[in-house]
């Protein structure tokens, strides 16, 4: 059982929070949508929502979390009144969804939105919004699993039939760097030309094999 960064109860608040920051920063502020998501996931407030703090998930208001947002990523103060609203915009589904969505998965928000960008999430809404959000969260998964495709070295290496600890002790890299590289932590495109050689001569493939294009 997923051990979840807080109570399910909590849920429903942190997505009208998300959800009317969006719809506040995009539509009222007039702030493009990838922008923001930038200056979102590069902000505190996404690492504090991740982490479940009371003072983000039920402390502020969505207006005054993308105020927050804002400010601490651009150094610029939005100040526009906010608009009063009956409907829930297509932002704001945005931000709902995928707040529940990283509740759920409990994946950061940096790597949702890498596979997921603004312009895909408009069109999603399109045939989701109405739909039960497990819908969201089973095409969401699918293109995080797609977009997250083994690197050439992992299908080498299954395809070989070989371990990453039996490939470390052949070739003499380190289990740690093979890992890295596998989760794309470290960059196998500037390993040295000895490392790549190494790894190849283990795996019985070309050198060029192993860079990703």
């Amino acid at each position: 059982m997923m051990i979840r960064a807080y109570p399910e109860i909590y849920v429903s608040k942190a997505q009208t929070v998300l959800g009317d920051a969006f719809d506040y920063a995009i539509n009222t502020c007039g702030i493009p949508g990838e922008d923001f998501i930038r200056f979102f996931t590069a902000s505190l407030i996404s690492r504090r929502l991740e982490n479940g703090e009371p003072a983000v998930l039920a402390g502020k208001s969505g207006i005054e979390i993308a105020v927050d947002i804002v400010l601490e990523t651009t150094g610029k103060m939005l100040s526009v009144d906010p608009q009063q609203n009956f409907e829930r915009s297509r932002e704001y589904w945005i931000g709902w969804a995928i707040c529940y969505y990283q509740w759920y998965s409990d994946k950061n928000f940096d790597d949702i939105f890498k596979v997921l960008s603004f312009a895909d999430l408009q069109m999603m809404y399109q045939t989701l919004h109405e739909a039960d959000i497990t819908k969201f969260i089973e095409i969401t998964d699918d293109r995080i699993k797609r977009g997250n495709k083994s690197t050439n070295l992992k299908r080498i290496r299954t395809i070989y039939g070989c371990t990453q600890a039996q490939l470390a002790k052949n070739s003499g890299v380190s289990l740690r760097s093979i890992q890295m590289y596998e989760q794309r932590n470290k960059d196998i495109n500037k390993a040295s030309a000895e490392t790549l050689y190494r790894i190849s001569k283990v795996l019985g493939c070309n050198m060029e094999d192993l860079i990703e294009k």
